[in-house]
């Protein structure tokens, strides 16, 4: 490769009708590229050609092999051709180029810095969740542990949406398909979704819910609503199925069922900026209490070149954008301006986070929607005694809990903050003798509100304190015959070895202490 590149050819781009690919192609024998070919339009086929090799290709390139000067070939992977197993097994090979070796050498280190932070592998030690090829490809197990994690998540953000009058909501799993052909995501989204499910009894067609917003706009539908009715906000943690290809699934962070921190706030077109500013007020505030520190704000428009991909009116398109660059400005926040990026039925900003290694993701996001209240034909009754569109606004803080819990994971190394993590404590015995009074200290940190796991096994206490280290519990605290005698624990700090004796109640406080700084509230006992 680098003996190529050492050639500095150019990269030459070539328009080519499907018969001359097709011959081309033929000729030399490469059938999976005649495949290829055979399935694509006339007029939209190119080639790329550097020196005497010429290849099928899409592009773009870079012009010229000139600036590579450092290649490294990462990995290889069997794979099915076309991702189908029936078909023959290929060779998938992955590498990257870089202009110079020092950031070949940056980004390797940087991988290996993401392998030790692989949510899967954090998942397992940490005993949060499994998958289960019986169960399913790309449907999360949550362990007891993992489902302690999500319900502190959820009660975290119900306590937050309590304060800003959201009402809590539950909907099916499954809706009518016409549901979804009316809110236009089954014209959009259909081929990605669980295929319908026919009940020959009575005729319907039924499918595993893939959003929860068109459920909400009939739970908006199910009584008349007044101008005094509004801002209604409904929040539900909505469970959703998508179908997607198993060759695309990754650990939690691309999974076929995950469920929503999902809301819909139905509002006023003149009280949008207030509520859009109060749901940033809430994504902040969380970003605050898990150390979200570096973020960019998105703000996602419709491609102006490309409005097919879009429902609505160019009227309310320009309502919709307008009042999100306004609220981003009201907030001093610098937003990011992207054409192409919003969704198919309206514009939405989108929060940016980069987590400890640099890596760049998408988290909190909120969309203005003037297009499903019109479908669904959605009205409130004026002060005007007339009837009046309400505007629609979605937002989900986490996204989903499986990839907030996935990004979570690998952004802390699995070192969850003191508020959040299941076990903040393991007591660990020196011995059996000393069983009793471990489940006294816990018994007495639980009525203090801490959570404490006892560790039991008949070890030594070398390797309680390993294996505890490796399911990075916060706090170890050793338990032996003068602890118990002067009812006391001894405290080791996960990574950074012994923090001395003191009382089960100021160890207690510690704790307490130390997660009302983080969330700036009294942790519930």
């Amino acid at each position: 490769m680098l003996e190529l590149a050492q050639r500095k050819e150019e990269i030459r781009r070539a328009d080519i009708s499907k018969q001359d690919a097709l011959k081309m192609f033929g000729d030399r024998g490469e059938v999976y590229k005649c495949e290829l070919i055979s399935e694509l339009e006339d007029g939209h086929i190119t080639t790329y050609t550097q020196g005497a090799f010429t290849d099928l290709c899409r592009g773009p390139h870079i012009p010229t092999t000139a600036p590579i000067k450092a290649v490294k070939v990462t990995s290889l992977a069997g794979a099915y051709w076309r991702g189908d197993e029936k078909r023959q097994q290929l060779v998938r090979v992955y590498g990257v180029t870089f202009p110079k070796k020092k950031m070949l050498d940056e980004y390797l280190a940087l991988l290996e810095e993401a392998k030790k932070r692989d949510h899967r592998l954090l998942g397992k030690e940490m005993e949060l969740f499994a998958f289960s090829h019986t169960v399913g490809a790309g449907l999360p197990l949550w362990l007891p542990k993992g489902a302690a994690l999500r319900d502190r998540l959820e009660q975290f953000l119900r306590k937050i949406q309590k304060r800003y009058g959201y009402l809590q909501v539950i909907t099916p799993h499954i809706g009518n398909k016409a549901l979804y052909v009316t809110s236009g995501h089954w014209a959009k989204y259909g081929k990605d979704s669980f295929q319908p499910i026919h009940t020959p009894q009575e005729g319907e067609e039924y499918m595993l819910k893939p959003m929860n917003c068109p459920h909400h706009c009939e739970i908006y539908k199910a009584m008349p609503r007044s101008y005094r009715d509004l801002p209604l906000r409904f929040a539900e943690f909505g469970t959703v199925y998508r179908y997607e290809q198993s060759g695309e699934l990754h650990g939690l962070t691309r999974v076929r069922g995950f469920t929503q921190d999902d809301a819909h706030l139905f509002c006023a077109p003149e009280q949008i900026k207030d509520e859009f500013l109060k749901v940033m007020d809430i994504i902040l505030y969380i970003f605050k209490a898990l150390d979200f520190k570096n973020f960019e704000v998105q703000i996602s428009l419709r491609d102006p070149k490309n409005k097919e991909k879009y429902i609505g009116s160019d009227e309310n398109w320009h309502l919709a954008e307008n009042a999100i660059i306004e609220a981003c400005a009201e907030k001093g926040l610098k937003a990011r301006q992207v054409e192409g990026e919003a969704a198919f039925y309206g514009p939405k900003l989108d929060f940016m986070v980069k987590d400890a290694i640099g890596r760049r993701w998408q988290l909190g996001t909120i969309q203005v929607d003037y297009n499903l209240p019109e479908r669904f034909g959605l009205e409130y009754t004026g002060a005007d005694n007339q009837k009046h569109r309400p505007v629609m606004i979605h937002r989900a803080p986490f996204g989903s809990m499986e990839r907030f819990v996935a990004v979570l994971l690998e952004h802390t190394a699995g070192k969850l903050p003191l508020w959040l993590i299941p076990d903040q404590c393991a007591i660990l015995p020196i011995s059996e003798k000393f069983n009793d009074y471990a489940r006294r200290v816990a018994a007495e940190l639980d009525a203090a509100g801490v959570r404490a796991t006892v560790d039991e096994r008949n070890e030594k206490i070398g390797k309680k304190i390993r294996d505890n280290e490796l399911k990075k519990i916060p706090y170890m605290l050793i338990v032996g015959e003068k602890e118990a005698e002067n009812g006391e624990v001894s405290v080791r700090r996960q990574g950074e070895g012994d923090k001395g004796v003191m009382s089960v109640a100021d160890f207690a406080r510690l704790i307490n202490d130390a997660v009302a700084a983080q969330t700036g509230e009294k942790q519930d006992a």
